[in-house]
């Protein structure tokens, strides 16, 4: 007789489970997709639908990118139990070195002009080096000398903007190199036929994850979804990539910039010829740092002792790991993040100004807060913060759009951080992760 409960790591053996059950969701992702599908619906029916047009949904996307840069980077700062008040002052100083960089060191003292080819890689990294440098400093303090991390971050917050106020005599410094402006997506994106092409092969990057996360499940005799389960979490990706891909394109390039830009190839624009926008290269960016942000917090030795750290610093320590080095590394990642997310706000302002990245330190923890990390350590997740920064984006821009007075618009994003705080206490209780 043989035996037919034998659990092969099909599904066939997997008691009878609800729709929930069977896609193995998150109920706290499903909660923000939620929440983010309710503040877009909300604000498109105030807005008479033009809350969810292409070229909102354009700007809403280029403008959450510099934030979501830095969540990734605080949500490692906050699972190891610190906090860093200064990264809206780690970004203003960053984005005055890399101006000052493009408009009078390199000219002045090198003799690279504007337009060079030099420009924007010199500049990006000097943005890159001073942010990763002040935030291993501020690692340092924390990790080495036992200062609180709220207060060294605290200080940062009050000494970096101001530095970087001395350091371009308080003006706004422009106008930057063209190319270095393309980072900003504002100016910079892939047209039509290379978005689809970035889509398509994100589609197949992510049908493959969910293929090899199955087959490693069933190599090691892990309980596995069903295969219309599989199916559907894969078509969901591949249709909200699409989509995404599909609406970026609907938005297209004014018609006097269109005549320009045949003008200057030398051309005559065709009569009735449209262009969309496509992908901006921002969001690529941002893409490019959510995959190896999440790479490094799942897959490599240096994730796994942020978690544990934040977890229980005492056994972590006892476990043999460097706990203080630790701290610096994290925090080092923090600026290098900082120093990117200036770059990107910059040039997509296309200046530098005296108040860029001001209550930035808000929206970067509210972000990574709403996303899902605790403030008590040890939990955490990439694409939550990143979602989080989107959903306080809709919130301000959908704010604006109904006319909403900027001190209002601060009260609100202030009650919500107050009320994700204490639906994350809730959850945790009842789900027993406190």
């Amino acid at each position: 007789m043989t035996d037919s409960t034998h659990d092969t790591g099909s599904e066939s053996a997997q008691p009878h489970r609800n729709l929930f059950q069977s896609l193995e969701l998150d109920t706290r992702l499903l909660g923000m997709i939620g929440a983010f599908i309710l503040i877009a619906i909300g604000f498109s029916i105030a807005t008479g639908g033009n809350f969810l047009t292409p070229r909102n949904i354009f700007n809403l996307t280029v403008q959450t990118v510099s934030v979501a840069i830095m969540a990734t980077g605080m949500v490692f700062v906050i699972v190891t139990r610190n906090i860093d008040l200064s990264v809206g002052a780690l970004l203003a100083i960053c984005s005055a070195v890399v101006a000052i960089m493009q408009t009078r060191w390199l000219p002045g003292v090198i003799g690279i002009e504007l337009g060079s080819p030099f420009i924007a890689p010199l500049a990006v990294l000097s943005g890159l080096v001073v942010g990763t440098a002040i935030g291993a400093l501020n690692g340092a303090l924390v990790g080495y000398q036992a200062i609180p991390a709220f207060i060294v971050t605290l200080g940062g917050f009050l000494v970096w903007r101001y530095a970087g106020w001395f350091l371009t005599d308080g003006q706004t410094i422009a106008p930057l190199d063209r190319n270095f402006i393309l980072l900003g997506g504002a100016e910079g994106t892939l047209g039509e036929f290379w978005s689809w092409v970035v889509g398509i092969v994100a589609s197949i990057a992510a049908v493959w994850a969910v293929y090899i996360a199955r087959r490693n499940r069933i190599a090691h005799d892990f309980p596995t979804k069903p295969l219309w389960a599989e199916f559907t979490i894969g078509g969901v990706f591949v249709a909200a990539i699409l989509g995404f891909v599909a609406t970026l394109n609907a938005y297209n390039i004014p018609k006097g910039k269109l005549r320009r830009m045949f003008e200057a190839r030398g051309e005559v624009m065709p009569e009735g010829f449209t262009q969309g926008h496509g992908l901006p290269i921002s969001v690529l960016i941002l893409i490019a740092v959510a995959v190896v942000m999440t790479i490094v917090a799942k897959k490599t030795r240096l994730g796994r002792y942020i978690f544990a750290t934040g977890g229980n610093p005492d056994a972590a320590e006892l476990s043999g790991i460097n706990t203080r080095l630790l701290t610096v590394k994290v925090f080092a990642i923090m600026g290098f993040l900082c120093g990117l997310s200036a770059i990107v706000a910059q040039a997509r302002l296309q200046a530098h100004t005296t108040d860029i990245g001001t209550l930035d330190e808000l929206r970067v923890i509210a972000a990574a807060v709403i996303g899902g990390t605790a403030l008590a350590g040890g939990a955490g997740t990439i694409y939550g913060a990143i979602l989080g920064a989107l959903i306080m984006q809709s919130l301000t821009s959908g704010m604006g759009m109904v006319g909403v007075d900027s001190p209002l618009q601060n009260i609100v994003v202030g009650a919500v951080l107050v009320f994700a705080v204490w639906v994350d206490i809730v959850y945790r209780r009842k789900t027993g992760d406190v």
